[in-house]
């Protein structure tokens, strides 16, 4: 083997290396979620509703916090009381990360959801989750930028209609930065595992 080939087997050699270490360094920075990576979507990037105590909140308010927002209502009878309950629970679970975790419920009814069924709504899961309330107005804006769905269905009367309405949730970083989309019934490990890995613990 003459001088000029072995250089070049050897320049191909580290080249190589270089290459192997750079998709290692690669696979190791991935992260690795549950829940379905939605990082960089041109959608839900913000909002701008009143909490319950008339206060117009803010991505911004909630930096440094990992943010869980779900849609949904009051008199909901099983999806979003199991998906609070469960929030609650992951909350708990997450142990001194539980404070840098904020969870919102941006309610699809307006009408019926006051501030004050709000604020009770919200207590009987944590006094700490967030209850957000749209105008009709803002909620189909809101609805549209976030693309999630919900519809009146109509009951026996007036005010015993039920809502059908998206039951995911959008899951953001401690930037405020949107990240991943949670289907219902993903479980509570699945999601301490999730904000975990966003709160870097």
């Amino acid at each position: 083997m003459n001088k000029r080939i072995a250089l070049q087997l050897i320049a191909g050699s580290i080249a190589a290396a270089a290459l192997g270490m750079g998709l290692a360094a690669c696979s190791e920075t991935k992260q690795s979620f549950n829940a379905v990576d939605i990082t960089g979507a041109d959608y839900a990037k913000d909002f701008s509703l009143k909490d319950a105590d008339g206060k117009v909140r803010t991505m911004a308010d909630f930096k440094g916090k990992a943010v869980v927002l779900f849609f949904g209502y009051a008199q909901c009878p099983d999806v979003c009381p199991t998906t609070m309950t469960e929030m609650a629970q992951v909350k708990q679970q997450l142990g001194k990360d539980g404070d840098k975790l904020q969870v919102l419920f941006v309610t699809v009814d307006p009408a019926r959801d006051t501030p004050e069924v709000m604020k009770a709504y919200m207590g009987a899961f944590d006094p700490n989750f967030v209850a957000l309330i749209p105008t009709p107005e803002e909620l189909v804006a809101t609805a549209k930028d976030f693309k999630v769905y919900y519809k009146k269905v109509d009951g026996k009367t007036p005010t015993s209609y039920s809502m059908d309405h998206s039951a995911a949730s959008f899951i953001y970083d401690t930037q405020g930065r949107l990240r991943l989309y949670a289907r219902y019934g993903a479980g509570v490990p699945s999601m301490v595992s999730d904000l975990k890995t966003l709160l870097g613990s």
